[in-house]
């Protein structure tokens, strides 16, 4: 029997591809798409979006505890049930209404993960498929953990769909997604404990920043175990028994659920990739400055699964239209880097964009490093907010910022000033200048390009 053939084949169908399944289709190409779990991709259906949805409600509690006493005689109670029921309104229709969208566009459906067998076909649904071009879109899943009893472990999608707050948790891994349902957790009641084989939290953030977020969390209840080896996973009656070294010592912890947040790896370990001829490596399919394969031109990677982005849903947006651009025109678009900033939603926020200190030393011949404590200030004061910090680094010689690290209640908004700033190659004089709200967090921006450290 002959294959089916089309022109796109996409794998994947988060944003990244989505968009490039869009682009494709509406030049009038041939167009399908396969996913092996729920249309929509990982950020709205159990990402980003619930995650916001319910990190909402412990950041609310924890800003009454903050209030108790000055205003606040009694602090909310918090439905749980009614939260994922809140939750569900946001996610429960995305798989359904993802593939209406795409139906509608004449876009092929399969809710399968392909295999490749050459390269230029694809087994899917049992069906021999080929096409001109194949976009993989797969984005990223949790890294496994190589350890007895990692059966019994939970990743993030259980921690979303939690139908009560246990009374203890254990995190591996203290990277985004363990901050952030560490002390999601611990606001609301949790006894929890973070293992990590590194010596401190969210190693790629600002080791100032860091330090005063992980001292703060220790103050709402979370215990941090760092420089620890955890060797093995042991189910008890009621309980999760988590086994680790310490200072070559043997422990035991023991919890109600026990949460892989070791990281993410690309996607891709399904695909047959070696059959099509197509080069990956722990950071994911390897493309060229147009995303496409650089050992396979029949195939272009967005998204979280290519080497050349970072987890982002904006920026797997973007690669998304460019693969798709590609794919139409001819190679005419090489994706560039733009200033991307990132924020891990612990209470208070913790953000970034640009370099790190020691990244802008190396870069630069000099810099100028703007870092305080601004919890003195007024919007601390007015929140009874004992965290709000900032590092903010620029080139000495042409007086542009190159690094910008904030932790406070409105961290995720306002990097996105200092992102738009960088982005326009602002000089901090021409940002001084700016009139901003007062009082405000964004007008905070502004003070603390005073002092150098």
């Amino acid at each position: 029997m002959k294959p089916k053939h089309y022109n796109v084949f996409v794998i994947g169908s988060g944003i990244a591809g989505q968009t490039a399944a869009k682009a494709c289709v509406r030049k009038g190409l041939s167009v399908a798409i396969s996913d092996n779990r729920e249309f929509g991709g990982t950020c709205a259906n159990r990402g980003c979006d619930p995650k916001k949805v319910l990190i909402q409600f412990s950041a609310l509690l924890e800003y009454s505890k903050r209030l108790k006493g000055l205003g606040i005689s009694k602090l909310p109670e918090l439905d749980w049930k009614a939260v994922q029921d809140f939750k569900s309104q946001f996610v429960d229709t995305v798989p359904e209404n993802t593939e209406t969208d795409l139906k509608d566009l004449n876009i092929d459906l399969y809710h399968q993960s392909p295999e490749f067998v050459s390269d230029k076909e694809i087994l899917v649904e049992g069906k021999s498929i080929t096409a001109d071009y194949f976009v993989i879109a797969t984005g990223n899943i949790p890294r496994e953990l190589s350890i007895p009893g990692n059966e019994f472990l939970e990743t993030s999608d259980a921690i979303l769909d939690l139908e009560a707050i246990p009374k203890t948790a254990s995190f591996i891994g203290s990277g985004y997604v363990g901050m952030e349902f560490a002390t999601m957790l611990a606001v609301l009641g949790c006894k929890v404990t973070i293992f990590d084989h590194n010596s401190t939290a969210l190693s790629h953030f600002d080791p100032f920043l860091v330090e005063k977020l992980q001292l703060k969390m220790e103050e709402l209840g979370v215990v941090f175990v760092f420089n620890a080896e955890v060797t093995a996973i042991e189910k008890l009656n009621k309980y999760i028994r988590l086994h680790y070294t310490l200072n070559e010592k043997k422990h035991t912890h023991k919890s109600r659920n026990v949460f892989n947040t070791a990281g993410r790896v690309p996607s891709i370990g399904m695909l047959n990739l070696e059959s099509a001829n197509v080069d990956y490596d722990d950071s994911g399919i390897i493309v060229n400055a147009h995303l496409q394969s650089k050992t396979n031109a029949r195939v272009y990677a967005c998204g979280d699964v290519s080497n050349a982005s970072l987890p982002l849903t904006p920026l797997s947006g973007l690669q998304g239209s460019i693969v798709g651009k590609n794919i139409t025109d001819g190679n005419v678009k090489a994706f560039q880097f733009p200033v991307v900033p990132s924020t891990v939603f612990t209470q208070p926020n913790i953000a970034s964009v640009g370099l790190l200190e020691a990244d802008a030393i190396t870069r630069y011949k000099d810099i100028t490093v703007y870092k305080g404590d601004l919890s003195y200030g007024f919007n601390s004061k007015k929140e009874n907010a004992s965290v709000y910090a900032y590092k903010i680094l620029v080139n000495k010689r042409t007086e542009t910022i190159v690094g910008a690290h904030l932790l406070s209640a409105e961290a995720n908004e306002t990097i996105n000033i200092f992102t738009m700033a960088m982005a326009q190659k602002m000089t901090v004089s021409e940002f001084k200048r700016l009139i901003f709200t007062y009082p405000s967090y964004s007008i905070d921006l502004k003070y603390m390009l005073r002092n150098e450290d």
